[in-house]
């Protein structure tokens, strides 16, 4: 049975070409695999199942998922009852189905209470609908479902006077408990559809809910009757009846092709997608049906592959498909007279795409005048970080930042490559930002050396803790926070404004500034940037095909003998592949008996996920130790990635 679900309605929302491709194995889903969107999920059940419990006594639907009919005749069985309360009750009409995550029934009085981990301040104006009077961006997603899920109700039930709520963790409450999030253990072997199993039977265990909920039954009337549009062409109704007959015949809507929604397709397939696991690419299929692409469309460098275009999306709706097609005019070209503007580097790599040119560009002046203004000894840090719904610690406000981790190399003036200091909170129940500074703290303040960071999140974290500092009783905040701000600059809309004298250098915009390497296909992440770096750099293929202990540098994390540089068939491994994968040495049995359940961490969604595991107290020592092994040696490849570029610059550029 074929029904419009509330997940297939959202899809369509998105593009409805996708209705199409979903729920099919033989086409690439590259959102079935993004550990940062399955962190966020789980985040989400947790949220989910603690919004239960505000609402006890309720009955759960959770039998025979994938049957419609019977999930239906369940709950209509329970809502024959004047007063009660279901979780997940379920509602179908004519081809139509939704889940509802909270549903309160008192007569024909009825609340729809749709739960969502996002957060919200509840004394802030303009959340859902912004001063110009149309919905917020970022919450027309989330409210479209809201609609639709009402609508499906009152089709099922006319004679209902509906409500709708949405309950979210609120930023203006703070746990009460220590371990509220580990109540709620994130697991594969819960049974159940959220993948959580609950270690807490009655909301007073609890303490006080950081949880809130607000009406916006005004809004989705609204929704519904037209007033926010999201097809100029068709009525709110009118729009899930065609999205319903698109899914129910399997039919390709034919809908035009969009460069947001494109660009952002998860219906791609990798060429080991479709080499090795015989996936098909819905991305394809759509640009062959839609504009008769072949393989030399295919081939040619695309618009939406620009880096930072903010104008893709109104060249891309006058035909303008591919790089060739664009001149200095149609982006806006501005020249300066120190440092690349956005469009001077993006006409660098609209230049490269499109004549095939694999050569660096840089800016070898503007480069040099930066690095002669270094101090030495250099420092690099990187930060790990946590930020969840439901807070780990008493005290602590929903998605507060939480600093558990940082690795630090230091690069002297002589060459020598030190990994200087490391710090890991790996301590179950611990709040560590205020150890986690002190840590940082004593690894850089004994010289006035220059200190790097790779992006913007190193100074928004330190941001945050000097507001928790500010806040709390800690005997020696007022250094930690003399500290932060030596070493930052203030937020935008920080009340405290600074900018410290040794102010964090960001490699990542000295990258954006001045160098463009073709091998990043526009991509500033260092996950992109460090394997070009060492695609393209003979002296860092040199020295890092060589071991540890050959080339003067030190490790806290790996062997003497251990070597950063792979190739393999004339190319670079990247070297965040070559990670040593969890428990390798341990028994099945007890892997099987692991609490964690990670396989590996080479990305920021698992180190996430990883301290979250952490905090479970009853995890075996040895499996501790696993982890946070994990976690370090990962950390210790981010700062010496910084490192890696940094000599780049050096060596092979301006040196």
């Amino acid at each position: 049975m074929r029904v419009l679900s509330k997940s297939r309605f959202k899809l369509g929302l998105e593009c409805p070409n996708k209705l199409y491709y979903t729920r099919k194995e033989i086409y690439a889903n590259q959102k079935l695999e993004d550990p940062f969107l399955e962190a966020l999920a789980h985040g989400g059940f947790q949220v989910e199942e603690m919004a239960r419990m505000q609402f006890p006594g309720g009955h759960l639907i959770d039998k025979d998922k994938e049957n419609y009919q019977q999930l239906w005749q369940r709950t209509k069985e329970l809502l024959k009852q004047d007063n009660i309360i279901i979780y997940e009750a379920a509602f179908l009409c004519n081809g139509l189905f939704i889940r509802t995550d909270i549903l309160r029934k008192k007569g024909d009085k009825v609340e729809l209470i749709e739960v969502k981990s996002k957060s919200f301040d509840p004394d802030e104006d303009n959340t859902f609908i912004g001063k110009r009077g149309g919905i917020v961006k970022s919450w027309k997603p989330y409210l479209f479902d809201i609609a639709f899920q009402k609508y499906v109700m009152q089709l099922c039930f006319p004679e209902w006077e509906i409500s709708s709520w949405i309950m979210m963790a609120d930023k203006t409450k703070t746990a009460s408990i220590d371990g509220l999030n580990q109540l709620f253990r994130i697991t594969k072997k819960a049974g159940n559809r959220t993948g959580i199993k609950k270690l807490v039977t009655s909301k007073e265990e609890l303490g006080d809910s950081v949880l809130s909920r607000t009406n916006i039954s005004g809004i989705i009337h609204d929704i519904i009757h037209n007033k926010y549009p999201h097809d100029p062409n068709r009525t709110f109704e009118e729009t899930i009846h065609w999205m319903k007959e698109l899914y129910e015949k399997d039919i390709y809507a034919n809908a035009p092709t969009s460069y947001a929604a494109c660009k952002g397709c998860e219906f791609r397939a990798t060429k080991e997608d479709e080499d090795t696991k015989g996936l098909r690419s819905g991305f394809k299929e759509c640009f062959e049906k839609q504009l008769k692409w072949t393989n030399i469309e295919f081939n040619k460098p695309k618009t939406y592959e620009i880096w930072n275009f903010n104008k893709g999306g109104k060249l891309w709706a006058q035909g303008y498909y591919f790089m060739d097609e664009l001149n200095m005019d149609l982006i806006g070209y501005e020249e300066s007279a120190y440092r690349l503007t956005a469009s001077e580097r993006q006409w660098i790599q609209i230049e490269k795409e499109v004549r095939g040119d694999k050569d660096i560009f840089v800016d070898k002046e503007g480069l040099q005048k930066e690095i002669n203004s270094f101090r030495y000894p250099l420092h690099f840090i990187d930060f790990e970080t946590s930020s969840v719904a439901l807070p780990f610690n008493k005290g602590r406000k929903p998605y507060e930042q939480v600093g558990f981790q940082f690795s630090h190399h230091k690069y002297d003036k002589d060459g020598r490559i030190e990994h200087a200091t490391e710090y890991i909170n790996n301590k179950a129940g611990y709040f560590p930002n205020f150890e986690f500074t002190r840590a940082l703290k004593i690894a850089l303040e004994n010289d006035q050396g220059t200190i790097f960071r790779y992006s913007n999140h190193e100074n928004s974290i330190l941001n945050a803790i000097f507001v928790q500092l500010l806040e709390s009783d800690e005997p020696d905040k007022d250094d930690l926070m003399d500290f932060i701000q030596s070493i930052t600059h203030s937020k935008k809309d920080s009340a405290i404004k600074w900018k410290g004298e040794r102010d964090m250098v960001d490699l990542c915009q000295l990258v954006k500034d001045f160098y463009y390497n073709p091998l990043t296909k526009g991509s500033n992440s260092i996950k992109a940037v460090l394997p070009a770096v060492l695609g393209s750099s003979e002296y860092l293929q040199n020295k890092y095909g060589r071991k540890l202990q050959d080339i003067n540098i030190t490790s806290k994390n790996f062997p003497g003998e251990h070597i950063w540089l792979h190739i393999e068939n004339g190319e670079v491994i990247n070297p965040y592949k070559m990670l040593p994968h969890l428990f390798e040495e341990w028994t099945a049995e007890e892997i099987e008996n692991n609490i964690s359940e990670i396989e590996d961490i080479a990305n920021g969604g698992a180190a996430l996920t990883a301290y979250g595991k952490l905090q479970y107290t009853d995890m075996t020592d040895k499996e501790r130790k696993e982890l946070s092994g994990a976690l370090l040696k990962y950390c210790e490849l981010d700062t010496l990635a910084m490192v890696m570029i940094y000599e780049h610059f050096v060596e092979d550029l301006v040196g």
